[in-house]
C-alpha cells in the first residue's frame, strides 16, 4: 500500500509517516513547510508545496499512480492564533482544503483519511464526548476542523470521495525511536510549557483556573502521539470495512481518561528530578474547559486501543526535548 500524507512533515504527519513505514505502508510525503520541517521528511518521497496547487497535485499522482489513500494533516493549528489570525486559518485550514478535495477527485483518489479535533465539541455537564455529542467549536482554528468536516461530508455525498475524520484528543510524546516530535521549541501547548518552565527554572503558568472541572483548571484526554499513528495505520487497513461505499463517518481518538491541567504538572513533577512550581494566570483567548472521550468506537471499528500511559507521553516528550536540536539543527 502507498499513502500520501499532507502535511507529512509535521509532528503528527511525520510520525504517521514513520509508523506507515515500520507497517510497511510507503508514505509519500506533501508538505508546505510552514510549520513543517524538511529533516522529518529525509528518506521519503517527498513533494514540497501546498495542498491547494493543483499543478503539483496532478504531478504528484503522475509519478505515484499506486496511491491508494490520503491522510489530510495539513494545518495551522494554533487556538490563539487563530483569534489573532482566522482570515489566515480559514484560508489555510478551509479553503486549501476545498481545492485539495477537488484535486483529489480529479486524480481518482477515493480514500481520505481527515486529521479533525475534539475542540469541535460541546462538552456534557461531566466534559466527556461521544462522536454523537452536539459540535460547538469554541475557536477559529475549532471551526475550520467542524466546516472541513461538514465540507467533505457534503462532498462524499455525491461524489465518489469517502472521508473518514479521526477527531484527535490531545498528543503528547514523540516517536519513541526518536526520529520525529515537536518540532517546535516552543510549543504553545501545556506539556511544553512546562519543558520550558523546567529547562528555566522558572514556574509554569497554570492558564485558566475557575473551569467546572475538579480542580479548576482545564480538562484534556492526553493521547501518545505513537498511538495517534497506529490508529491511522489501522484505520488505512480497516478503510473499505468502514466505509464500504460513498460517505463520510468520525471517530474518537482518546484514552477515555481525562487529566486536568494542575494533574499533568503533578505527573509531570513526579518524572523529574526538580518540580516545577506553579502560578495561577488567565485563560488564554479561545481556550475552553476541554473534554475526553466515552467512545469505543476506535475500538470497535479499527481495533484500536492507546497504548501508552500519561507518563509514558511525558518522558517521550522530555527525551525529545534533549534530542531536538540534535534532530533538527538547533533552529526554531
Amino acid at each position: 500500500m502507498k499513502v500520501l500524507i499532507a502535511g507529512g512533515a509535521g509532528y503528527i504527519g511525520s510520525t504517521i509517516a514513520s509508523a506507515c513505514s515500520d507497517a510497511g505502508i510507503t508514505p509519500v510525503v506533501l508538505d508546505n513547510l510552514v510549520t513543517g520541517r524538511r529533516e522529518f521528511a529525509q528518506g521519503r518521497a517527498f513533494h514540497e508545496g501546498d495542498i491547494a496547487d493543483g499543478p503539483l497535485i496532478d504531478r504528484v499522482f503522475a509519478e505515484h499512480p499506486d496511491i491508494d489513500a490520503v491522510v489530510h494533516c495539513a494545518a495551522l493549528i494554533v487556538v490563539p492564533e487563530s483569534v489573532a489570525d482566522p482570515i489566515g486559518y480559514y484560508r489555510a485550514n478551509v479553503a486549501s482544503s476545498l481545492e485539495f478535495a477537488g484535486h483529489l477527485l480529479r486524480n481518482g483518489c477515493t480514500r481520505m483519511i481527515f486529521s479533525s479535533s475534539a475542540s469541535i465539541y460541546a462538552a456534557g455537564a461531566d466534559l466527556t464526548v461521544d462522536e454523537d455529542s452536539p459540535i460547538e467549536p469554541q475557536s477559529p482554528y475549532a471551526r475550520t476542523k467542524a466546516v472541513c468536516e461538514a465540507m467533505f461530508a457534503d462532498i462524499a455525498a455525491s461524489q465518489p470521495l469517502r472521508v473518514l475524520s479521526l477527531r484527535y484528543f490531545n498528543p503528547i510524546g514523540a516517536d519513541p525511536k526518536m526520529r520525529t516530535g515537536l518540532q517546535l521549541r516552543r510549543p504553545s501547548h501545556a506539556l511544553g510549557k512546562m519543558i520550558q518552565a523546567q529547562e528555566e527554572g522558572v514556574p509554569f503558568q497554570v492558564t485558566g483556573t475557575d473551569y467546572p472541572t475538579r480542580d479548576g483548571s482545564g480538562i484534556r484526554d492526553y493521547v501518545h502521539v505513537w498511538d495517534l499513528a497506529a490508529a491511522h495505520v489501522a484505520a488505512l487497513g480497516a478503510f473499505d470495512a468502514v466505509l464500504p461505499t460513498a460517505g463520510s463517518t468520525v471517530i474518537n481518538l482518546g484514552t477515555g481518561t481525562g487529566t486536568t491541567v494542575r494533574e499533568l504538572l503533578d505527573a509531570f513533577n513526579e518524572v523529574i528530578d526538580t518540580p516545577v512550581a506553579a502560578v495561577d494566570a488567565g485563560a488564554r483567548p479561545g481556550d475552553a474547559a476541554g473534554a475526553y472521550t466515552r467512545s469505543d468506537r476506535a475500538e470497535r471499528l479499527l481495533g484500536w486501543r492507546p497504548r501508552y500511559s500519561l507518563t509514558e507521553g511525558i518522558r517521550h516528550s522530555l527525551e525529545w526535548a534533549a534530542v531536538r536540536e540534535d534532530v533538527l539543527g538547533g533552529s526554531a
